[in-house]
């Protein structure tokens, strides 16, 4: 099953002082992670969000599949981590519940995991 790398755009970094003009460092988080997909010519769908409410931790990334694990990581930079987003995505993907084994993880991803959100449940409920 496809994994989704929801990218915030509104990130500022955490040591951002850009003005309003310049590009944020998380849509250029986007743009990087979305230029190296294309060079790798991989597929995972990136989806730009406004804001995941991790200002004070950011730039930050969330992944997530239906019935799979989602996890939310931060102190991101997009000058940096671009591998080791993707990484962990394609970890994701290929894990049948979405949860990489921990050792085999990027470092900056194991040390920068915000949270870890268990599947929705798919019961319907009355």
């Amino acid at each position: 099953m496809n994994s989704t790398l929801f990218v915030c755009v509104t990130c500022r970094g955490s040591d951002d002082a850009a003005g309003a003009e310049e590009v944020r460092p998380g849509a250029r988080l986007l743009a990087a992670l979305e230029r190296q997909l294309a060079a790798d010519g991989a597929t995972l769908e990136i989806v730009p969000v406004e804001c995941l409410s991790n200002c004070q931790r950011s730039c930050t990334a969330a992944i997530t599949a239906p019935g799979k694990w989602t996890y939310v990581i931060g102190h991101l930079d997009p000058d940096c981590h671009v591998d080791d987003i993707l990484q962990f995505a394609h970890q994701h993907q290929a894990h049948s519940d979405g949860l990489p084994i921990w050792r085999e993880r990027p470092a900056h991803i194991r040390k920068n995991t915000i949270a870890r959100v268990p599947p929705m449940l798919s019961k319907e409920f009355p």
